[in-house]
């Protein structure tokens, strides 16, 4: 049973458990392991707790956290049985991910009194950033919003086209001006259709390339501009999509696109195809951005709005 209020409807909640699936296995798997024989929660197992912890890509200085946090419960309670090890965690981590998310989003919305809210979405190709932007555009229409996306992924093979199949696909209309265009102008275009147009929500698409670094400031720079021509406050929303599969190589993305921009927010894809769910906990703690999507598995509704407390729950809940 939860150790949190429940929020997700059943099917969510299962959806979530199972895209977790491996990483829990793995995990338990070696903590079980680490623990036979083990009463009590010492020096030694903690030891393995922090081996176990960096070895699902949570990070060196975010297992230290975690390590340490624990150690504080050891030496207040003085006695923790290896059986409750599982419970602290849950509590520790989820502790920890709401320093920097105080409150969990309940839906698929945006703020009250802006329209249209402007999502600038970024990250590198192949972590699945045009399909996380066509769920995103499903799971706001399927909440009543109305949504309009922006093609500015324009140095790409079909990237355009793909975000024009995900436009068909969930019947929302999508800027375009074809490849090799410039992007800030696609972004300009977009965002002025959906003033147009009474959009709620617009979602802009860019160039999926890890150039330089300051190739990419300029670039991003440019969009950013180009869509406060019309929207003096745009974009509302910079969302960082990163593949949760690639552990350590996440963090590196992360780093440099906070570097070259200001990152608001963060979505995690194909937590379901690796056994290193303990990425998402890394990488929000590091950058202090709250992790805001998540992906665990490919039909639309697995796309879900990031919950610290049933992620935590799922990924250290025993069978």
């Amino acid at each position: 049973m939860s150790l949190f209020s429940n929020f997700f409807s059943k099917e969510e909640k299962e959806s979530l458990d199972k895209g977790l699936e491996k990483s829990k296995e793995s995990f338990f798997g070696k903590l079980s392991k680490a623990i036979i024989g083990k009463s009590k929660v010492d020096e030694e197992v903690l030891d393995s707790l922090e081996e176990i912890l960096v070895g699902s890509d949570v990070g060196i200085d975010t297992t230290l956290k975690i390590i340490a946090r624990i150690q504080d419960r050891v030496a207040r309670d003085k006695y923790i049985g290896t059986d409750e090890l599982d419970r602290i965690l849950r509590e520790e981590v989820a502790g920890l991910l709401s320093e920097n998310k105080p409150e969990d989003l309940r839906s698929f919305d945006t703020p009250a009194g802006i329209k249209p809210y402007i999502i600038m979405v970024v990250g590198v190709n192949g972590v699945g950033k045009t399909t996380t932007i066509g769920k995103l555009a499903a799971q706001f229409k399927k909440n009543g919003k109305k949504v309009v996306l922006g093609a500015g992924d324009t140095f790409r093979a079909a990237a355009v086209d793909q975000l024009k199949h995900w436009g068909q696909r969930v019947d929302v209309p999508v800027v375009a001006k074809g490849m090799n265009t410039d992007p800030s102008a696609v972004a300009f275009e977009a965002v002025q259709y959906g003033i147009d147009h009474h959009a709620d929500v617009v979602i802009v698409d860019t160039a999926g390339r890890l150039h330089t670094k300051v190739n990419l400031m300029a670039e991003l720079s440019k969009i950013k501009r180009a869509i406060q021509k019309t929207v003096a406050d745009g974009p509302h929303e910079v969302l960082l999509v990163l593949d949760g599969s690639t552990g350590q190589n996440a963090m590196v993305q992360a780093r440099e696109f906070t570097k070259a921009t200001e990152v608001t927010a963060l979505a995690i894809t194909k937590l379901d195809g690796t056994a290193k769910g303990g990425a998402v906990i890394g990488i929000s703690d590091e950058f202090k951005i709250p992790v805001k999507y998540i992906g665990v598995g490919e039909k639309v509704d697995d796309l879900q709005v990031f919950s610290r407390t049933e992620f935590v729950d799922s990924l250290f809940k025993k069978n």
